[in-house]
């Protein structure tokens, strides 16, 4: 059933683009009958080409075609959801169809909305405009109808247009059915294509069609369009409010438009109307910023108790999980963008500049390169998980935990240079851990080395876990060594260039372990070395630097893999 706001063409209700005045929201509702309310995203869309947003290099392409008369046979726009496809499909109908108030006028770029083609395809009812949606058109048999059609000339209007909306959703046959009146159709009939997964069309559609991508729709433009539309509408709304709707959006005007309609029915219930951020944030289950800065110190300060009881506190007031791990994910990409002089996000609030600009100066980029692979496998844990809230306890361990370790290059300077920290254990570490203290160039960073051997005194602590963990890094050197000398297939460059150089190694061991050791000659190229011993005419344990291993650790054995 019709209703007579139904019947009425939608250029009563235009969505004006930024640089043009919104209607007042007594025009637009003076127009309309009570009961029949449309959402904005239907209330305000466009018209005219110039109220597209974000799309002026299609507009432009399409204006000079028309104004050179060098308009093609076969259209394809492509884009995410909600960027403006199917509309720019119909702006391109009318404006061909357009005939202008006095009905004299040609094909334009900006249709006067007024003359009956205009009107009738606003309203979808023109008999020379066949809008066809292939989700649900799917076979050979739907095509082979528009193969019959195109042969016969429009009926009122200057051209036939097709608009076939999701493309990609027609068969392979319908396709291939398509493909000689889509290379050859008469000059009367025109086709449009929309689709958000050009991927899925063949690249023989692909090649007999004129393609636009448009574009996603920056945020900043996105707040513009929603502040002017509130405007419109008389409803008051916070600045912070619409920039998170316009984040929220993803680049999609119809997906914003769908949130703020949301907003707005969400304010009024409490009776003044004022679309606040806290009311948006509470509606679309995001975290507070606060909430979330304090989490994300937890996590690089290894305070997992504390994370832990905020994640909670979060959790019980509605906050998803996978919402938390996202603000942390944000965060993290902040303070990434800080260092190099990227942060030009103007939706972050200045709580959050100013903590990611102080964190930036504490954090190398290696560690916050570590933090972003942690979260995102988290976000996918998290996703997935039959208790989101179990997972994300258990990622926020592993974060704490991890976050503060040096990176291998840091570590092994560290222990090169033979700088170790005063062994004091922070809190919550567990009784076998000592920390490890690596001077790194953006500032010192504490890390967990694991303790072996026989207890230590506290103020040995530090320097006997460097040992042990030097020495561990130098016996996987010797392995790595080993194996690439005892690899027949190897040629002697290659052995040469895998194998560590044996003065550093006994350096580093000498300088470690107390134990004095000269580097062995390597073996006389034309010598063999026997698989089963660390080097020529000996055992494996007659080796230096196993002696020195053993001699730190006196209870060790060797197992023979």
């Amino acid at each position: 059933m019709t209703t007579a706001d139904d019947s009425r063409p939608d250029d009563a209700e235009p969505m004006l683009g930024m640089d043009m005045p919104m209607p007042s929201a007594s025009s637009a509702s003076s127009a309309m009958p009570a009961g029949a309310y449309r959402v904005l995203a239907r209330k305000y869309r466009p018209q005219r080409f110039s109220e597209l947003i974000g799309q002026d290099a299609m507009v432009q392409t399409l204006a000079n075609a028309i104004k050179r008369d060098r308009l093609a046979h076969a259209f394809l726009m492509t884009g995410v959801r909600g960027v403006g496809k199917t509309s720019t499909a119909r702006l391109i109908a009318k404006g061909l169809n357009c005939i202008g108030p006095d009905g004299q006028g040609g094909p334009t770029i900006d249709p006067c909305g007024l003359c009956d083609p205009c009107v009738a395809i606003s309203e979808g009812r023109h008999i020379d405009v066949i809008e066809m949606d292939a989700a649900s058109h799917t076979g050979v048999d739907d095509v082979r109808e528009i193969i019959e059609a195109v042969r016969y000339s429009a009926v009122s209007a200057r051209y036939k247009i097709y608009i076939i909306d999701e493309v990609h959703m027609l068969s392979k046959n319908a396709f291939n059915a398509l493909l000689k009146t889509l290379e050859e159709p008469p000059a009367h009939v025109k086709f449009i294509f929309a689709t958000t997964e050009v991927g899925k069309v063949p690249i023989t559609v692909l090649s007999r069609c004129q393609r636009f991508d448009l574009r996603r729709i920056t945020p900043d433009m996105l707040f513009s369009h929603f502040a002017q539309i509130c405007a419109s509408e008389n409803v008051v709304a916070e600045e912070k409010a619409l920039r998170m709707i316009a984040t929220a959006a993803e680049g999609s005007v119809r997906d914003g438009l769908s949130i703020l309609d949301q907003a707005i029915a969400h304010a009024d219930l409490d009776g003044d109307g004022k679309v606040s951020e806290a009311q948006v944030r509470d509606m679309l289950g995001l975290s507070d910023g606060g909430a979330t800065r304090r989490l994300f110190g937890h996590i690089l300060t290894a305070m997992a108790a504390e994370a832990i009881d905020e994640a909670r506190a979060q959790y019980a007031l509605g906050v998803e999980p996978i919402a938390a791990v996202r603000g942390l994910m944000a965060l993290a990409h902040g303070v990434a963008m800080v260092r190099v002089a990227r942060a030009d996000n103007p939706s972050v609030s200045i709580d959050d500049r100013q903590a990611m600009s102080a964190w930036a100066m504490q954090i190398g980029m290696a560690q916050l390169q570590r933090l972003w692979q942690l979260l995102l496998r988290t976000h996918e844990e998290v996703a997935r998980a039959a208790d989101p809230f179990e997972a994300l306890e258990m990622a926020l361990l592993r974060l704490t935990h991890a976050a503060t370790m040096p990176d291998p290059d840091a570590l092994a300077r560290t222990l090169a240079s033979g700088t170790l920290a005063n062994g004091a254990m922070p809190q919550g570490s567990p009784s076998d851990d000592v920390m490890v203290q690596s001077p790194l160039s953006e500032g010192q960073v504490e890390a967990t080395a694991p303790s072996v051997g026989a207890p230590v005194e506290p103020g040995q602590a530090s320097t006997q876990a460097a040992r042990e963990y030097s020495v561990e890094a130098a016996l996987d050197q010797a392995a790595l060594a080993a194996v690439a000398k005892t690899d027949a297939s190897q040629d002697a460059a290659v052995a040469k260039m895998d194998a560590p150089s044996g003065a550093e190694t006994s350096e580093t061991m000498g300088a470690l372990t107390g134990v004095e050791n000269k580097p062995e000659a390597g073996p006389e190229p034309e010598q063999e070395v026997d698989p089963e011993a660390g080097s020529t005419g000996g055992s494996a344990t007659d080796h230096p630097l196993v002696q020195a291993t053993i001699a730190a650790f006196p209870d060790a054995q060797i197992i023979r893999p």
